[in-house]
């Protein structure tokens, strides 16, 4: 036996037990002619004694043992002298009366210490070492109980778990695929799946009802903080629902979460908002409403005054920063060069301090009289003590989301986006397309399945860009934790959005053929949903990017640094699957 105890289990109450114990030395120090030494394992840390006196051999033997060795060690449990308040173990220690070196270890590169001295790249290198930490274990041990809780949840309410193929067919539209050549039928090649989409919609086709799988899903995208070329989808579909259907259970499956998972009681309905008031009001289809700073529209204000920016804006806009009119010029200038960086995009920002006395103090006293400066204060409902940030541009959609990003800073700066407060809600009313510049075509917002408003379906002949979708996402503290629609369950309305998106029947029969022939042996309306498991993970454990909740993550180039991969292919793997490669030389 390795161990009668882990590192985590030993109390006060098992002092003088003779006890085994195994792990990795997390540090050692000499004290004259004591040694002690935290032997940690996934449960915790024990201290160990070495005393001089009792065994100066031991000791000896102790002093040459490095970080990260693997030791087992046998001994008495001891109260200890000075207790330490920060660990479950710390009212007790082990007198060390054995000591066996399973396996001597190199330094390691970073500390493995939850404030390490690691940066990203060295910690995905040595991703191994890095999961020692018992804060990014932890995020794996929430990730675990969370799929233990979906699964009951989902149980519970009838659902089955289906798992459906990895490798499928590809598909053209949304991200990119990832491809993956057939040996046994060259020329051709198989997709990683984006989702299980088009395979838990036959699933309602073949009467299963109620179907879900915690889903392995790829996607050959740009990455962010949020993403990842691999994920996992709770992915879930329904049959003989609507819209409120699904929104009613899977925010039920979210309050469960909170509640099971971070003792929060979220009793109050979540918000429902129209995409287009999203829009409107913060600039974003996933906007953080922790806090209020909602966007007023200025046009009417502010052109005909003189100032050539507002006069030829073709939108207008601004914030109220409560209780900020404090801020100095120079972090003024600060937020001005803030929204003025390449990736958000903005000319410059106007600013507006209300004073004390009521009067409006702006960086265009020149061109505003006091009388249309009070109109703007009027517009935010502004008082004394607060600040208005302005920004105009020639694009209403672009600069609302320019002044997104400003909102965000200034909810930052503030204080105002407390990771332990949780404010969630559906955002629902999706346009049915949006305007594709690279394709030069209309391109479903979501997917070419998801079923349109009902009250829609005549303007898909007359102005598609105008039909709304029975879609919905939702959102918790400015992330999208997942999103999902009412499907599309007739041929012929399947069809027309095909032609829409530029198919030709014979296209949209290559590609999709299977769903809409089974379409026609009697499909049930049907919708669901897809939360983002690794997304939810992150939002618990209060973390900026999802990748300290996945074992191994790729980095921000798309790669695994730990296993070196994508890599080349040999010239026998190759030829076994007819390719030839022709790379070209980047510039």
């Amino acid at each position: 036996m390795y161990r009668t105890h882990t590192c985590g289990e030993l109390r006060i109450s098992d002092v003088n037990k003779q006890v085994t114990l195994a792990g990795w030395v997390q540090r050692s120090r000499k004290m004259g002619g004591m040694t002690f030494v935290d032997l940690r394992d996934r449960y915790g840390i024990t201290q160990l004694v070495f005393n001089e006196e009792n065994n100066a051999e031991l000791c000896e033997k102790a002093n040459h043992l490095g970080r990260e060795f693997v030791i087992q060690v046998t001994g008495v449990v001891n109260e200890r002298f000075s207790k330490n308040a920060n660990i479950p173990t710390g009212d007790i220690e082990i007198i060390v009366s054995e000591l066996n070196v399973l396996n001597a270890a190199l330094t390691p590169p970073f500390t493995i210490e939850e404030n390490t001295d690691g940066g990203d790249d060295i910690r995905m290198k040595y991703r191994y070492l890095d999961l020692r930490r018992a804060n990014v274990r932890s995020n794996l041990e929430l990730r675990h109980k969370m799929t233990i809780e979906v699964r009951k949840y989902l149980d519970e309410q009838g659902f089955i778990e289906v798992e459906t193929p990895i490798l499928v067919g590809s598909t053209p539209e949304g991200a990119r695929d990832f491809v993956v050549p057939s040996r046994m039928n060259p020329g051709q090649f198989y997709a990683l799946p984006q989702s299980p989409q088009t395979l838990k919609q036959l699933l309602m086709v073949s009467g299963f009802d109620r179907y879900f799988q915690i889903a392995k899903c790829f996607r050959d995208e740009d990455l962010r903080a949020d993403r990842q070329p691999e994920f996992t989808q709770i992915d879930c579909e329904m049959s003989f629902v609507e819209q409120d259907d699904v929104i009613n259970l899977f925010e039920g499956m979210a309050k469960y979460l909170f509640k099971q998972l971070r003792g929060v009681e979220l009793n109050e309905p979540f918000i429902r908002m129209p995409w287009a008031d999203a829009m409107k009001y913060y600039g974003s289809d996933k906007p953080d409403i922790r806090f209020e700073m909602k966007f007023v529209e200025l046009m009417d204000i502010m052109k005909g005054h003189g100032f050539g920016v507002f006069d030829s804006a073709a939108y207008i806009g601004g914030i109220c920063a409560k209780g900020a009119a404090s801020y100095t010029r120079k972090q003024l200038d600060a937020l001005t060069d803030f929204v003025k960086r390449p990736q958000i995009g903005a000319k410059g920002m106007v600013y507006a301090r209300v004073e004390a006395d009521g009067n409006v103090k702006s960086s265009l006293d020149k061109f505003y009289s006091q009388e249309v400066l009070q109109q703007m204060k009027a517009a935010f409902g502004a008082e004394a003590g607060d600040l208005i940030l302005i920004l105009s541009g020639d694009d209403a959609m672009k600069t609302r989301k320019q002044l997104c990003e400003l909102r965000l800073e200034m909810g930052n700066q503030l204080g105002l986006r407390d990771k332990n407060q949780f404010a969630c809600l559906w955002v629902v009313d999706f346009p049915m397309f949006e305007w594709s510049e690279e394709e030069g075509r209309l391109m479903a917002m979501h997917h070419p399945f998801t079923h349109p408003k009902d009250e829609d379906i005549p303007l898909l002949d007359s102005d598609p860009a105008a039909v709304r979708a029975d879609a919905y996402d939702m959102v918790c503290n400015g992330v999208e934790l997942g999103g999902g629609s009412i499907r599309i369950h007739d041929a012929g309305l399947q069809a027309k959005m095909f032609e829409i998106l530029g198919f030709t029947p014979e296209k949209a029969q290559e590609q999709f053929g299977f769903l809409m022939n089974a379409f026609k042996y009697g499909a049930p309306p049907h919708g669901g949903l897809a939360y983002g498991l690794d997304r939810w993970v992150s939002i618990f454990a209060g973390l900026d990017s999802i990748r300290d909740c996945i074992a191994f993550p790729k980095n921000n180039s798309g790669r695994d640094v730990m296993l070196d991969a994508p890599g080349f292919l040999d010239q026998k793997q190759l030829d076994e699957l007819q390719l030839k490669l022709d790379l070209k030389d980047k510039e």
